[in-house]
């Protein structure tokens, strides 16, 4: 068996999109030793890596940062929270304002000559945070995918292990604090650059008792031109959708008008796109704004200004909704001692309530909270002192590592099961009491078997629990849709259209062999100093 490599650290923060590389270098910045491991390679690895994204980039004036809070709280069910808009509002005009002075971003300039700083290209952006995070002294472990945390004998959070792909050995972390920045659970679904999201933060968090919020507004599906994988929906609103014989699709649109693309598509016929509503001054500002989303089209021969296509709906779960790790602290403290969590892995209620984040809200939600969560570790692990790293220390993960049962099973099956329940439109999307039921009978006899059965080492380990995140996210999914009993936000149940005041509240969730989900008073976060 190969030797076990070790390291300590500070802080260890999990992850390597643009949540933990603002983690690792504001903890660095603290004074923290940091360890990133990053299942891919950071800088490259991840959703926004791929492709690009807005960013809510609002000037501190008054009228505009009124103006920006109150755009989205009836869409996401009044579930969002003032405060944290405002300090996400502030800590993000100040990360951007950095790219560009200290980072040196090449954000572009507009026609008065001012730059336009609401919008970052993924991969140039994902390529600055990497050489800011080295210098900053981060110890960067790339292709080393975590597969469980350590607790030390209180029950904190002391450190993780995992496997180092390309080196073909296990590593292990003692740190004193560790930040979750995995991002959210996409499902393998192909959506661009969410084959590395497959939920595992949140399988590990709940692992040693994290609980889990608004994971019921997870349905999110993304438009993207038929058989590719670019889902940057923001564009499709200047969409006009058809059907094969170029008959206008009635009530079809990006925003409120999904679900009659998701019946289309259920009943076998084809949708398609035109975006005919952009004047060449908005074709000239898209094209600056994000190239990426138009590499495919240009690959294909499609003006998407002329030229109609076919669009399908990719689920992107977690990724674009808002659930996640549930937030105890200004400092993105979870409910256990130890482990913080930051960007999508982390819930972005506290900004968007029951409505996605889509890509500007969860990014300023990502560097934000990675800032924070970054701080907060290091001073956690700071007030520990150097004993911290004597710890003796216990592993945490169960789900395809340590089966109760004989040892058997396929991970891939476990994958397949449970794409079968998610994926669907008529069972995520369209979401109704019955469908959520019969999906959950399902999810709970895979994850029976797992937690029984499945069992891998080295690299298999990698893909196991995998299959076990995937499983553990989609049964908190559809147990929290079925405890709302309402539609709120992008929490819609086709059996209960309407929104019930007296279910104006968040909905926590937790467990893995038995899943449970209560409401959260309306306070969901603890004031500190």
């Amino acid at each position: 068996m190969s030797t076990r490599q070790e390291f300590t650290a500070d802080v260890l923060v999990v992850g390597g999109g643009p949540a933990a590389t603002w983690a690792a270098l504001d903890a660095a910045r603290a004074g923290a030793d940091v360890v990133l491991a990053d299942k891919g390679y950071c800088g490259t690895s991840g959703s926004t890596a791929a492709g690009g994204t807005g960013v809510w980039y609002v000037d501190p004036e008054p009228v505009r940062r009124e103006a920006a809070m109150a755009s989205r709280e009836a869409l996401g069910g009044y579930l969002a929270d003032r405060r944290w808009m405002a300090r996400v509002l502030d800590q993000t005009y100040a990360n951007m304002n950095e790219l560009a002075d200290s980072g040196s971003y090449p954000f572009p300039t507009g026609p008065d000559g001012r730059q336009l700083r609401n919008g970052l290209q993924g991969p140039e952006y994902m390529r600055r945070m990497r050489i800011r995070v080295r210098r900053a002294g981060v110890r960067i472990l790339d292709h080393s995918p975590v597969t469980e945390l350590l607790t030390a004998a209180d029950g904190s959070v002391a450190g993780a292990a995992g496997h180092r792909r390309q080196a073909g050995h296990p590593f292990l972390v003692r740190a004193g604090a560790v930040v979750l920045a995995t991002g959210g659970c996409a499902f393998l679904s192909k959506a661009l650059g969410t084959n590395t999201n497959t939920g595992d933060g949140a399988l590990y968090a709940a692992e040693v008792g994290a609980e889990l919020s608004g994971m019921e507004f997870s349905n999110a599906y993304g438009i993207a031109p038929e058989h590719t994988s670019v889902t940057k929906t923001a564009f499709y609103s200047y969409a006009s959708f058809t059907t094969a014989d170029g008959a206008p699709l009635e009530g079809a649109a990006s925003q409120g008008g999904r679900s009659v693309i998701a019946r289309s598509l259920l009943a076998g016929n084809k949708v398609y796109c035109l975006l005919d509503r952009a004047d060449e001054a908005a074709r000239r500002a898209m094209r600056l704004a994000q190239p990426n989303f138009f590499l495919t089209f240009d690959r294909l021969g499609i003006d998407p200004f002329t030229d109609r296509f076919a669009v399908t709906l990719l689920a992107e779960g977690t990724v674009r909704g808002t659930g996640g790790i549930r937030i105890a602290g200004d400092d993105c403290r979870t409910t256990v001692p130890g482990l913080y969590a930051a960007g999508d892995a982390a819930t972005r209620e506290e900004i968007c309530g029951g409505f996605t984040g889509g890509g500007s809200h969860n990014a300023a939600w990502a560097m934000s909270s990675g800032t924070w969560a970054g701080r907060g570790a290091a001073g956690y692990a700071r007030a520990l002192g150097p004993g911290a790293h004597r710890r003796t220390l216990a592993p945490a993960g169960r789900a395809g590592l340590r089966p109760t049962g004989t040892p058997g099973g396929d991970a891939r099956e476990i994958v397949t099961t449970v794409q079968r329940e998610v994926l669907p439109y008529d069972k995520n999307y369209l979401r109704h009491g019955d469908g959520l039921t019969g999906a959950l009978t399902v999810l709970d006899d895979a994850w029976a078997r797992l937690r029984a059965g499945l069992r891998a080492t080295g690299a298999d380990a990698i893909r196991a629990r995998q299959a076990a995140a995937l499983a553990a996210n989609a049964r908190w999914m559809y147990r929290s849709a079925l405890a709302r009993t309402e539609s709120r936000g992008m929490a819609r149940r086709l059996d209960h259209p309407d929104q019930d005041p007296a279910q104006h509240h968040r909905i926590a969730t937790g467990g893995l062999d038995e899943v449970w989900t209560r409401p959260l008073p309306r306070a969901t976060t603890e004031v500190t100093a």
